[in-house]
């Protein structure tokens, strides 16, 4: 397989194909012409991972440099997610908005889902089981107001909505306010929710937001088990309106290893790390990344 610039390839290996091992590896260019391409990161090869043929002008132009800051983010807002229950989307998503729109709102929507099975099962008997109904039963209606602004979303609105959320989830947060637990106050953060997750892959605020005042392994599996049966249910609302491309398979593939190395990471420490300095680093990391998305969709 031949690539214009030394880009990080997805592709088989010599002698891999005995075993069906599949690497990512730097190759340099060959020829003059190549060297003055810009560099290409060509993921055409990834149709293993999803079963389906993938056209080979499908590539996503990010550089080197680019691919290893965004596994950096990830795997540090994995960390934050696995310690406080949630974060992901709030640091994820805006930083690597800004970086390049490719690498977000789905991606993160597609990796999340085994970092939150994981995190609902280890602490199951914390569950707020009758909450959880009416959380999920608000994310249909949320779900549908989301398709309705996507279907009129340009990249310059989607930049000004997803820094808009993250922006009022911080504020509302960092202010300390408290919502009274009920069923009408949990089927409208459901709502709240769903729309915000199918449009920006953040869902985590408005139900943050109510369980604030509970015990920290009621607050990391509520969220966790909702974020898992919520956001499958957002990816299948997606995936039938066509708001998935391929291109977001294939960053998502390649960004989901560093979520393995998140969760890990936060397993290991989560109990040593003080909350309050992790959420107060949550906050200001999304608040400065929401502020440069809106800056920037006023810039465009």
């Amino acid at each position: 397989m031949s690539h214009p610039s030394m880009g990080l390839s997805l592709a088989r290996s010599q002698g891999a194909s005995r075993f069906g091992a599949t690497r990512i590896f730097l190759r340099p260019s060959t020829s003059a012409t190549e060297q003055a391409q810009p560099y290409t990161t060509d993921l055409s090869s990834a149709s293993w991972l999803i079963g389906n043929p993938i056209p080979s002008h499908q590539v996503v132009d990010l550089s080197p440099f680019v691919w290893v800051l965004a596994l950096v983010v990830t795997a540090g807002a994995a960390a934050i997610q696995g310690t406080v229950g949630v974060g992901y989307g709030m640091v994820a998503v805006p930083i690597l908005a800004l970086v390049n729109p490719a690498l977000s709102p789905v991606p993160q929507l597609l990796t999340v889902v085994p970092l939150t099975v994981v995190m609902a099962w280890k602490e199951r008997d914390a569950i707020d089981l009758t909450g959880l109904g009416w959380l999920l039963g608000g994310r249909i209606p949320g779900a549908a107001i989301g398709v309705g602004l996507l279907a009129v979303a340009t990249q310059q609105t989607l930049d000004f909505f997803i820094g808009f959320v993250v922006l009022v989830a911080v504020i509302t947060l960092s202010a300390g306010v408290s919502v009274r637990v009920s069923r009408l106050t949990q089927f409208g953060a459901g709502v709240a929710s769903g729309a915000t997750s199918l449009v920006a892959s953040i869902g985590g605020p408005p139900t943050a937001l109510l369980y604030s005042r509970e015990a920290a392994p009621t607050i990391r599996s509520t969220l966790a088990a909702v974020f898992t049966i919520g956001v499958a249910f957002t990816i299948v609302v997606r995936t039938a309106t066509g708001n998935i491309a391929m291109s977001d398979l294939r960053v998502a593939a390649v960004l989901f290893p560093a979520v393995v190395l998140g969760w890990v990471v936060s397993s290991r420490y989560k109990e040593r790390i003080p909350q309050a300095r992790v959420r107060f680093g949550v906050l200001a990391l999304s608040g400065i990344a929401a502020v440069g998305l809106i800056i920037r969709a006023f810039l465009d």
